[in-house]
């Protein structure tokens, strides 16, 4: 359920470097949480720190902190910044994993044959397979080295501790065994094979571990860089450049110039710079990448057009209404991103695992040294078992399995038109079984039309519609702004307006009183409505009718009709056979609300709620143990929206944050709610795949290591693969099509 929110400072986005597991963001989020008045949020897949700042507090103070930490930080400008710390990143974890992998190959055959055939050895053997190892333990496993000596100053621990104990571990021991040449049984291969001598094999325990941890870190960064692309694939439509026309003359400037009211020219295949109003030409403009609609959209002067679309062809002149950070593709990409960084209730909980699995590790590491010498064995196989367990356990998969489903299903649900504002919203999707839909501008277009005027007095059909025009000319509700329009122009005056919210309107016109409105406000206002008027409400069927009253009689009636959406349909099938209950909420009377709702398939109607009696209707609904997602257009029904469980707002222009919603639908196509709620299942049990693999995993690894089962390299390689397993499995969430 959303709350509106009140005025704050913007928080502060930080780009952090260096963190490499979940329990690096768990410290990071503590240390920023000690500081006075601060409140921060810490992500390791998005590798960025949101903080909120009180009163006093110097953004300096932040980056100090995540500093004195051992970490990295810089306040957060742009998306380039972003890409090019990840292609440093990538191309520095590249040249360690050559490195590792051109020496790790032949320190494997060289060190296994050597140990296991005494005749092949020759006089400085021992010293070329260390000279060998020395640079793939002391230079591509830097950054595991490095992190561990950082955690160590500050009495903590994560996933790097464990990797560099292991690698220097088994270096040392090979180190140690064969200057000292221990003649104790040989190092076991997993085979049954031993052989004097054979600790040399160590080494390539140590460079084959780091081998293949360097490599499932290089394939995950590269992955999660994906996933992070996905992200701020949006910000990358805008168009970089804009023809501003002054004086009849187009002047070539940076999009980023561009000011609320210039005018500017779009030639066919480029890309719109702002969102603005057509005041020249007709085009076709592709709308794909903002809404998710095939199909290009004719637009001609007086039509909006949106920053980020195309046009197909013709050369149109816009005037810029919003520009910059004020535009719906900005907009867009802000959200996106928002939603990506905050956590979810399951994230939570595994970062609070997370800061306890690695000490945890640690203990139970040393334990399985203790236990295997204490029941006799040799001190070879006691050391196997425990470097192991330091290896396999590395809980990398655990930190990456929620935010990386997270962040690509918000992307790719983004690409669809439909803004998740945050995890919130997608569990809160796992729950609802009834969808509440707003009738006006939601099932139907919003655009109406008057159908029919009748007069129930001595004055004519054109009167009727004249007052009724005069009064609603000072109204901007649809049935009133249909009225205005079919009345045309040269209407006269009006004075003493009011606007009866949810009723009608009433007003002074040509110096007589005149109401326009429901029967009920009639009544309510003790104006007598003939037994015709009201047979003749009753008739309309999906139609919806106002009366108008001069003079406190009922002078005749307006019939005004709203287009059902062509997708509107379809999409209730689908909301259908999702399991879901849904209900038609209108402040249309009972017949006209009936005739919609049979008209689209809708089960269930509330009809006659005023706005201000929306949020009632939502919250009986609750109170009687419905889940409520409640789908409006975002202004209206702002506070319906905020009440339900899920509040999914219909949006319309550039005012796509000011929704008090969990998922605003940009497209103007029903279908976004289903897509909607079968996106954010998905993401769900994508997250929740992730999860099971990532604790099933270390259950039962664990225990295999430490009972000798698992040899140190195969640990190194399954810790790694489990990564970008969690990482390849929520990318394919990028696949996700929505069912027709």
């Amino acid at each position: 359920m959303t709350t509106l929110e009140t005025d704050a400072p913007a928080p502060v986005e930080l780009a952090v470097s260096g963190m490499t597991c979940a329990a690096c963001a768990g410290r990071i989020e503590r240390k920023l949480n000690k500081m006075d008045g601060v409140r921060a949020s810490v992500n390791y897949a998005t590798e960025r720190a949101i903080v909120h700042l009180p009163t006093g507090v110097d953004t300096r103070d932040v980056v100090e902190t995540v500093r004195k930490a051992g970490y990295d930080a810089r306040v957060r400008h742009r998306a380039e910044d972003d890409r090019a710390a990840h292609t440093a990143a990538v191309a520095d974890l590249r040249r360690r994993l050559v490195v590792a992998a051109v020496l790790a190959i032949p320190l494997g055959n060289l060190s296994i044959s050597l140990a296991l055939v005494p005749s092949w050895r020759f006089t400085g053997w021992e010293l070329l397979c260390v000279l060998l190892a020395v640079p793939v333990v002391c230079y591509s496993a830097w950054p595991f080295h490095r992190a561990a000596l950082r955690n160590a100053r500050h009495g903590s621990s994560s996933m790097d501790t464990l990797v560099s104990l292991g690698v220097l571990a088994s270096f040392g021991w090979a180190v140690w065994s064969l200057t000292a040449g221990s003649s104790e049984p040989g190092y076991w291969l997993g085979f049954g094979v031993t052989a004097a001598g054979a600790d040399a094999v160590y080494l390539d325990v140590a460079a084959g571990v780091t081998t293949f941890l360097l490599a499932g870190r290089y394939f995950e960064t590269r992955s999660r860089r994906t996933a992070l692309g996905l992200l701020t694939a949006l910000a990358d439509l805008a168009a970089k450049d804009a023809r501003v026309l002054r004086d009849g003359v187009e002047h070539p400037v940076a999009a980023g110039l561009l000011r609320v009211g210039d005018l500017f020219v779009v030639r066919p295949g480029e890309s719109l710079p702002a969102d603005g109003v057509v005041t020249e030409g007709v085009s076709a403009v592709e709308t794909a990448t903002i809404t998710g609609e095939a199909v290009p959209e004719d637009v001609g002067p007086g039509d909006r057009v949106v920053g980020g679309t195309v046009n197909r062809n013709g050369r149109l002149v816009v005037r810029a209404t919003d520009v910059g950070a004020n535009t719906q593709l900005a907009q867009m990409s802000a959200l996106a991103e928002q939603a990506a960084q905050r956590k979810a209730t399951v994230q939570r909980l595994v970062d609070k695992v997370c800061t306890i699995f690695v000490p945890v590790v640690l203990v139970l590491a040393a334990m399985t040294l203790a236990g295997w010498l204490a029941t006799g064995h040799d001190v070879r196989a006691a050391f196997t078992a425990s470097i192991a367990v330091l290896i396999i356990a590395c809980p990398c998969a655990l930190g990456l399995a929620t935010p990386t489903a997270l962040m690509v299903g918000v992307a790719r649900a983004a690409g669809l038109g439909v803004l998740v504002k945050g995890p919130e919203a997608l569990e809160a999707t796992r729950s609802v079984d009834t969808v509440v839909l707003d009738k006006t501008g939601t099932v139907t277009t919003g655009r109406m039309t008057v159908a029919a005027v009748i007069s129930f007095s001595r004055a004519s059909e054109q009167d009727v519609l004249r007052w009724a025009g005069a009064v609603e000319s000072a109204s901007e509700h649809p049935i009133a702004t249909a009225i205005v329009t079919e009345a045309g122009d040269g209407l006269p005056a009006v004075a003493r307006f009011e606007a009866l919210v949810g009723a009608g309107a009433r007003g002074e016109v040509d110096g007589a009183p005149v109401v326009v409105g429901t029967a009920d406000l009639l009544t309510e206002l003790g104006i007598e409505v003939p037994p015709r008027a009201t047979e003749w409400l009753n008739d309309l069927g999906a139609a919806t009718g106002v009366l108008v009253a001069r003079n406190g009689v009922v002078a005749g009636g307006i019939a005004v009709r709203d287009t059902v959406r062509p997708s509107a349909a379809e999409a209730i099938t689908r909301l259908h056979g999702l399991g879901l209950r849904t209900i038609l909420l209108t402040g249309d009377g009972p017949v006209a609300a009936r005739a919609v709702a049979d008209e689209v398939g809708i089960t269930d109607v509330i009809a006659k709620v005023r706005p201000t009696e929306k949020v009632e209707a939502i919250e009986a609904l609750r109170a009687r143990g419905r889940r409520v997602a409640m789908v409006g257009d975002g202004v209206n029904d702002s506070p319906a929206l905020a009440c339900a469980d899920l509040g999914m707002a219909m949006a319309r222009g550039s005012d796509v944050a000011a929704h008090a919603a969990d998922v605003i639908l940009v497209r103007e196509d029903l279908h976004a709610v289903p897509d909607a709620i079968e996106l954010a299942n998905r993401t769900l049990a994508t997250i929740r795949g992730n999860l099971l693999w990532a604790f099933g995993y270390n259950a039962a690894a664990i225990p295999l290591a430490a009972l000798g089962l698992l040899n140190p390299l195969i640990a190194g390689a399954a810790m790694s693969l489990s990564s970008v397993l969690v990482v390849t499995n929520s990318l394919r969430l990028r696949g996700y099509r929505p069912h027709r």
